[in-house]
């Protein structure tokens, strides 16, 4: 049962190497929280520098995992796979 909720506010990338050759790169975003997952918009030729500003929200419980993971894609369309662009980690996320 949840005890709260963590809210993730999603800004923006800078100085992402694109992952496309022939156009603009269409980043998005995946934030992992346990077994929660939640990905943004796409951002559509916004290429190495994308804005998003969307919030997301996951439960949490005093039990949770303490780290949130975020990975960063190029959307390839109907096309080809999505590239990883990039991802991290943070870790002991406390209220």
């Amino acid at each position: 049962m949840p005890e709260g909720t963590l809210e993730v506010l999603l800004v923006s990338a800078k100085g992402l190497e694109d992952a496309d050759i022939l156009c603009k790169m269409d980043p998005y975003v995946v934030i992992s929280y346990r077994t929660q997952e939640k990905k943004s918009t796409i951002a559509s030729g916004k290429g190495s520098n994308p804005e998003w500003n969307e919030t997301f929200l996951f439960d949490v419980s005093s039990d949770d995992a303490t780290d949130i993971k975020v990975k960063i894609m190029d959307s390839d369309g109907a096309i080809g796979v999505d590239d990883l662009v990039g991802h991290g980690r943070q870790v002991n996320l406390r209220a």
